[in-house]
């Protein structure tokens, strides 16, 4: 079984399998794709995941169109007239990486005021009227700690890396993290933003890392594991357990520990393709399904005896993904009703 599988198999759980079809006709209805920010390659997967998925279903003929837009900054005031440009230009459905949970729910009531069906995912939005779809992104944080507490019981010192300053995803993670320390030997000594990129985090640990103590493992967000591995060669330090984010560059460098000295660690993250579980959430729920509005999707994670596997399946400059079609969709719809 391959790590897709495993994936879409949590999903399913023991729900039987819906009409692959869709029942009504949206062939004449349109999708937006409003996102945030691209600056990483976990968000660069994500756009090519939609553009795969999303184009097939418009050569399908399953809907009339299905637009990628990306703001140029990460701001929620640049997102929100995004979101009020794409009202005027008619769309039937806005899926959407939000900036911030709360700073563009008045464009979303706008949107929904309008008749838009808005799916929120990753980024997801508070507003009530929007649909959202997210792992347990607190649960990361604590599942992370919990992993090095089995390591090494007697605790010592952690380093948290941070991702994007004011996002929902990077504050869930990071409260889970602490959380789970408050009932462990571990002391986070010191904490930086990575924005979820490997350069962004080698800069931001190489600034802090004179003024740390001995770190015994790094607690991260994605994206910014072999940054921070980086970093702490170029100091000449010994490398702690980093935890990993499933980007292509982190698990290439922990194979080539693991074969060089049996270095350990997990790696774990939300697949970049939950874009296209959102382009068909936002189909279903136009083609008249009644969808509940909070989804919870699993994360995916490699582990020792799965790094090989999901290494050779993910592709240079990319993360580790599963792209979801239309049953897979239907699929997490049934399990939450």
């Amino acid at each position: 079984m391959n790590f897709k599988s495993m994936l879409l198999g949590a999903i399913a759980g023991t729900v039987v399998l819906v009409s692959g079809q869709a029942m009504a006709d949206t062939s004449g209805k349109t999708i937006a794709l409003s996102n945030n920010y691209a600056g990483n390659s976990w968000r660069q997967a994500m756009l090519e995941s939609w553009g795969k998925v999303a184009y097939q279903a418009v050569q399908d003929g399953v809907v009339a169109g299905a637009d990628a837009f990306t703001t140029s900054e990460n701001q929620a005031t640049e997102q929100a007239a995004q979101i009020q440009n794409m009202i005027l230009q008619g769309y039937d459905a806005i899926v959407l990486n939000a900036a911030s949970p709360t700073a563009i729910n008045g464009a979303v009531k706008e949107a929904c005021d309008a008749g838009i069906i808005v799916v929120s995912f990753d980024g997801i939005v508070t507003e009530p009227c929007a649909w959202r779809i997210a792992v347990d992104f607190k649960q990361m944080g604590r599942d992370q700690v919990k992993y090095l507490e089995q390591r090494y019981p007697d605790g010592g010192n952690l380093l948290e890396i941070r991702g994007l300053a004011g996002v929902f995803v990077d504050d869930e993670i990071s409260a889970g993290i602490h959380e789970q320390v408050e009932s462990t030997k571990f002391d986070i000594v010191g904490s930086v933003h990575g924005d979820w990129a490997q350069d962004v985090a080698q800069k931001a640990v190489a600034g802090i890392l004179p003024s740390l103590p001995e770190v015994k493992a790094i607690v991260t967000q994605g994206g910014d594991g072999y940054g921070a591995a980086q970093a702490f060669e170029a100091a000449g330090r010994p490398t702690p357990t980093i935890i990993m984010g499933n980007r292509r560059d982190e698990l290439q460098w922990w194979k080539e520990q693991k074969d060089a000295n049996g270095y350990e660690t997990t790696s774990l993250s939300i697949a970049p393709g939950v874009s296209t579980l959102g382009f068909w959430v936002a189909q279903q729920i136009l083609d008249g399904k009644e969808v509940p509005k909070d989804l919870t999707v699993p994360f995916l994670r490699v582990d020792q005896d799965t790094l090989e596997e999901i290494l050779a399946e993910t592709p240079v400059g990319s993360v580790a993904n599963v792209e979801y079609a239309l049953e897979d969709a239907q699929k997490l719809i049934q399990s939450a009703k």
